[in-house]
């Protein structure tokens, strides 16, 4: 490919570079090992002027453009086409009066956690602090504490700046390129890419909650248990349950190495004596390995799940639940339980309700409102072993296809699914589908913005 590569480092800031050169292998880094990144050239931005020259460039040499922050959900190795990384757009700014942050997209929610914490003030942000803020967001952005009292991340963004496939930068809300504004939000990286995002955030300062380590072999018990006690709870409480097969790696306690466990996950936002209260029916389910839960700063958000921090190799599928019955009990543990054979690293359910199904002020493209359970499986080994952790990602996931629904919780997608317009469709629904397609035809109609779960642009 006959790239004018000099031309694009006079035009921008931050490095340009080739397959080969220093430098390339870690700006295409990637959390997932097997998900790599090999684009054509790649370009650092270190403000929005770099990636308005970035895309321009593309534009003018027929190339299609992907976009990294962190990296944790890759769906295509960007051959072909020209990565511009994010992670140098640090710019933070928190007004505790109007409670609202603007942040650029090179941030992770760790960067965020102790600056709005300053002010008493806390951020919608996910099970894994580490995990950029623009893409969690653009996602839809599901909360483990705050999303069922008030919803997807993505439902209280203001506005949005994000440079377009023609490499025009454009300031984005509800009163400017209203349709715009509805797509990013839930539309994931679809229409271009967002530089900064602004967003409200909430006077939560502490919570009461962690996990709760239970021997494998109480599977069926708790989450029977588990299953009758959620509609007994408010909607500040917020759970999951994780089927687990733990490494046997220093790191862990000494309870968990090794071990097949339970881990029952809470986020309360009432005091911790009405926590307790509620949490005693299943510490009743039997003693505990290991008990995390307590009274805890908001900036401890990620004690809740443990989600791991270090990339490593893994293959993973979702699947969203209509309903979560004792058939869907009896069939979780056939899969996945004690005697199932089954070698996933972790397979977790996730009880979503309460204002996750609440239409927000400003409508949004976020693809699972009314949804009340998502699952995620997660496989961890090399490409040496894709059939076998394929397969029993399989297993487990067609094996809830009699409470499967169509739709799916776009931050869960892997490489293996939606990997058609189809099957995009599907995740969205027809007519958020159709409504994303005529915006994605008006302002990317050649399909720039295409390493991802695609978009097609519709037909005028």
């Amino acid at each position: 490919m006959d790239l004018d590569v000099a031309s694009l480092r006079q035009a921008v800031t931050g490095p340009v570079l080739l397959p080969g050169e220093e430098g390339y292998a870690a700006e295409c880094a990637t959390y997932n090992l097997n998900s790599g990144l090999a684009p054509a050239l790649v370009v650092g931005a270190t403000a929005e002027a770099d990636v308005c020259a970035a895309v321009r460039f593309a534009a003018r040499h027929g190339l299609p453009v992907a976009v990294k922050n962190t990296a944790h959900q890759v769906t295509a190795p960007a051959h072909g086409g020209l990565l511009i990384t994010t992670g140098r757009m640090k710019y933070l700014s928190v007004d505790a009066q109007a409670r609202t942050v603007r942040a650029e997209a090179g941030l992770r929610w760790r960067d965020v956690l102790p600056r709005t914490a300053e002010f008493g003030l806390a951020p919608l942000a996910g099970s894994a602090p580490d995990v950029g803020v623009v893409g969690y967001t653009l996602g839809g952005g599901q909360s483990p504490l705050l999303g069922r009292t008030l919803g997807y991340a993505a439902d209280h963004v203001r506005s949005l700046r994000v440079v377009t496939a023609d490499g025009e930068a454009h300031h984005v809300g509800a009163d400017s390129e209203p349709d715009l504004f509805w797509a990013l939000r839930g539309g994931k990286g679809n229409f271009g890419v967002v530089t900064e995002i602004e967003f409200d955030v909430f006077p939560v300062t502490r919570f009461y909650g962690g996990g709760l380590y239970f021997p494998g072999e109480c599977l069926a018990e708790l989450l029977e248990a588990w299953r009758a006690w959620l509609p007994t709870v408010p909607e500040e409480m917020t759970s999951s349950v994780g089927i687990q097969r733990l490494p046997d790696l220093p790191v862990l306690p000494e309870p968990l190495r090794g071990a097949f466990v339970v881990h029952l996950r809470v986020g309360y936002l009432g005091s911790a004596a009405d926590g307790e209260r509620l949490l005693a029916p299943l510490r009743a389910v039997a003693p505990p390995l290991l008990d995390l839960v307590g009274e805890k700063p908001y900036t401890s958000l990620g004690e809740i799940h443990l989600d791991p921090v270090d990339p490593m190799p893994y293959y993973d599928r979702s699947v969203c639940l209509g309903e979560f019955t004792g058939k869907t009990v009896d069939a979780l543990v056939r899969l996945a339980g004690p005697d199932s054979g089954c070698t996933l690293a972790n397979v977790e359910i996730r009880a979503l309700g309460g204002a996750f199904d609440r239409e927000p002020a400003v409508p949004n493209a976020v693809s699972t409102r009314g949804v009340p359970f998502v699952v995620f499986g997660f496989a961890v080994g090399g490409a040496d072993q894709a059939d076998a952790l394929r397969g029993g990602l399989a297993e487990v996931v067609d094996g809830l296809a009699p409470w499967a629904l169509e739709r799916n919780m776009v931050n869960f997608l892997s490489p293996d699914e939606a990997t058609g317009p189809e099957e995009v469709r599907a995740v969205y629904g027809p007519e958020r589908y159709d409504r994303l397609a005529g915006v994605k035809r008006r302002y990317d109609p050649s399909n720039v913005f295409r390493f991802n779960h695609n978009v097609a642009p519709g037909r005028a």
